[in-house]
């Protein structure tokens, strides 16, 4: 992967996730991993994330979405996570949860459902406090 791919991979992927999120995969990185720690920083955080035709809100969104439906609970719950530093709001995540039921199945969308509420608890509208 060359530089400029890697830093904008990389500067995508801590805004989305966080640094601590993003030093913690990179310190417990070894050689079995390292080849795919590049790719998913190229491919998924540079060549998709970093481009300029969604904003990182709808990225999330939709990540959010293909997530619930195909039932990828754990990844789900990081990009979750991460809506706090996208700017997708609990009512966005709500409704895109409503669009999962309906087009990927209500099983799906009653576990994502479940993981919003153990990520988020019973925070206030608006997440006043988080950052």
């Amino acid at each position: 992967m060359n530089d400029a791919r890697s830093e904008r991979g990389m500067r995508v992927r801590r805004e989305v996730l966080g640094d601590e999120h993003v030093d913690r995969a990179i310190a417990s990185t070894t050689s079995l991993d390292a080849p795919f720690q590049d790719y998913i920083t190229g491919a998924a955080w540079s060549d998709v994330w970093g481009r300029d035709g969604l904003d990182l809100a709808t990225r999330s969104l939709v990540t959010v979405a293909l997530l619930a439906a195909l039932g990828h609970e754990r990844e789900l719950e990081m990009h979750l996570r991460a809506t706090r530093n996208t700017g997708a709001t609990p009512e966005q995540i709500t409704e895109t949860l409503l669009h999962v039921a309906l087009y990927g199945g209500v099983p799906a969308a009653n576990t994502a459902f479940a993981a919003l509420k153990r990520v988020f608890g019973d925070e206030p509208e608006g997440r006043e406090g988080t950052s």
